[in-house]
């Protein structure tokens, strides 16, 4: 980058990992294998539910959107980091940057979208039992699957207009393993204010209404819980909703540590944990957290690889 502050930044080095220069071939098999685990779990959740009818419900109908968000979140930052790895060098150009953060805050924001879509539809199905069948029919769970997606896009689609009218003229180094809004804010040389009003409100709309939803649709779900009288009926109520509580938990916590944490305070090392676990390894874990929990998602993977259902039946008891 050459002529001075005069000069518009052509591309950004990420620093997130400069405090390890001899380690990166190891760091390259470890996020490889994460990787690597997380495209083949999410795309086996979406292959058994197409598979199994048994599958063919509102509940998985949703997971199988989330797990196409876990995949598509995934690949938007993971290839990248794989490549500068290799190549030895940190950077991405301003284009990249723009689309990368681009489609990482729309699967981001569809993902907050959807567990509050989620936490309805399990709502539903314990809350309003005798009516769940309109509730959550194709012509309402549809419309609420592209709402998320929408959701999203319109978000990220704001801030990444936004961000392209800023002006890079300075340092092209980003404290970060990836492109996103709030680091590159830091090392803008235009005015900023608008887009930090953008963000803010964001965090209030696409981050802590879904978060508000989620709460609310389970204080409704326990509350009804509580009401059934047996203790194997409350067990298998509360089995429907413990992989999604899970998940819920681990990604809006992650979220609110990655973007709501001070901006001083933390060391360079810290701020690349975080961005890691938020960003890559979420999505690593949802297939676990649902395949290891859910027995009827270990039912068609048994039926898949060939087991004979009395087998599952068996396993199941044990």
């Amino acid at each position: 980058m050459a002529g001075g502050n005069q000069t518009q930044v052509t591309e950004f080095v990420f620093l997130g990992f400069s405090g390890i220069p001899r380690g990166h071939a190891f760091l390259f098999l470890v996020f490889l294998a994460i990787y690597l685990v997380t495209i083949i779990g999410n795309i086996m959740i979406v292959t058994l539910i197409q598979l199994d009818s048994r599958l063919h419900s509102p509940m998985y109908f949703f997971l199988s959107h989330l797990s196409c968000l876990d995949v598509c979140y995934s690949s938007v930052t993971v290839p990248k980091i794989l490549t500068n790895f290799l190549r030895q060098k940190s950077t991405i150009s301003y284009n990249q940057c723009m689309a990368q953060m681009f489609f990482l805050m729309t699967f981001a924001g569809s993902e907050c979208a959807l567990l509050a879509v989620m936490a309805y539809d399990r709502y539903a199905a314990i809350c309003q039992p005798l009516h769940y069948t309109n509730l959550m029919s194709p012509q309402v769970r549809v419309p609420l699957a592209i709402f998320s997606w929408l959701w999203g896009l319109v978000d990220s689609a704001i801030h990444t207009a936004l961000a392209t009218n800023l002006t890079f003229c300075g340092a092209n180094q980003i404290d970060h393993i990836f492109c996103d809004v709030p680091p590159l804010l830091k090392i803008a040389c235009s005015d900023t204010y608008v887009n930090e009003m953008a963000l803010h409100t964001a965090s209030v709309f696409v981050g802590l209404s879904p978060f508000l939803l989620v709460v609310i649709s389970y204080v409704y779900i326990l509350s009804a819980i509580l009401r059934i009288r047996s203790n194997t009926g409350r067990r298998k109520a509360f089995s429907t909703c413990a992989s999604h509580m899970v998940v819920v938990i681990i990604y809006f916590g992650m979220a609110n540590v990655n973007y709501n944490r001070p901006s001083t305070g933390y060391s360079l090392e810290i701020d690349t944990l975080i961005s890691t676990l938020y960003c890559i390894i979420t999505p690593m874990l949802n297939p676990l957290i649902y395949s290891l929990r859910n027995k009827e998602v270990k039912g068609a993977l048994w039926k898949v690889l060939g087991l004979q259902e009395k087998e599952y039946a068996s396993q199941s008891k044990q």
